[in-house]
């Protein structure tokens, strides 16, 4: 049977589960990786990772990659232009679905599937409805290694930014905390698993606090990764 070709929307861990569960399906063939850059800051957006890093992620899981630059401080129309001129480019190449790692949040979903209507690309979502808990135990079970690059400080102390999950990551979190970060609690980057060839080397750098964008207050903190 012919496998259908998809693109897997990559950022941190959840994607890269998801990836990985596409990766051995039966139904799905997966053509490239996609993310967000931000032009000027060389970084993926939100996850604040180094262009670097994320080209060797895709070398190492042997994917091509597929960069969607955006501008800085761009506004949701302008980042749906960008996006459907990708989803274009992808249409041109005969690939009519891509997935993404979300776990829960509807109207995350319902944007997603709002915004790629027109598109006529399909979003799917492996990981949806899982239970949190379980995915992160899953993911480390499977020999996956993340660190966190990003913390949402109204939620999450300083320390975890730049902290590496493990097991009994889970036990050091605030209750009100999801295990995965679905509410934007953490976001990570994944440097070593069974996907990848080879492992990701970095090195720790400086801690950057970023202000919130609506309220100017202090409201993120950034731990940069170096590529050794």
């Amino acid at each position: 049977m012919t496998k259908t070709k998809i693109v897997v929307s990559f950022s941190g861990k959840d994607s890269t589960l998801a990836l990985h569960d596409l990766m051995h399906s039966d139904e799905f063939e997966v053509d490239s990786l996609m993310a967000t850059v931000t032009s000027g800051f060389d970084r993926t957006s939100i996850h604040g990772v180094r262009e670097e890093l994320l080209v060797a992620q895709a070398n190492s899981i042997g994917l091509p990659l597929r960069i969607v630059r955006i501008p800085q401080k761009c506004s949701n129309e302008i980042y749906n232009e960008i996006m459907a001129e990708a989803m274009s480019k992808m249409k041109a190449d005969g690939i009519n679905h891509i997935a993404f790692g979300d776990l829960f949040l509807e109207d995350i979903r319902n944007y997603r599937e709002n915004m790629l209507k027109p598109t006529g690309v399909t979003p799917l979502f492996p990981l949806w409805g899982f239970n949190t808990d379980e995915l992160l135990h899953r993911f480390l079970s499977l020999g996956y290694k993340t660190v966190i690059t990003c913390v949402d400080l109204t939620k999450l102390s300083e320390e975890f930014s730049g902290k590496i999950i493990e097991n009994g990551f889970m036990d050091q979190l605030p209750k009100e905390v999801d295990p995965c970060g679905e509410y934007g609690e953490y976001h990570s980057f994944v440097f070593e698993g069974p996907i990848f060839k080879s492992t990701i080397n970095f090195t720790l750098g400086e801690k950057k606090v970023t202000p919130d964008m609506f309220t100017g207050k202090d409201r993120f903190c950034y731990t940069d990764l170096i590529p050794d």
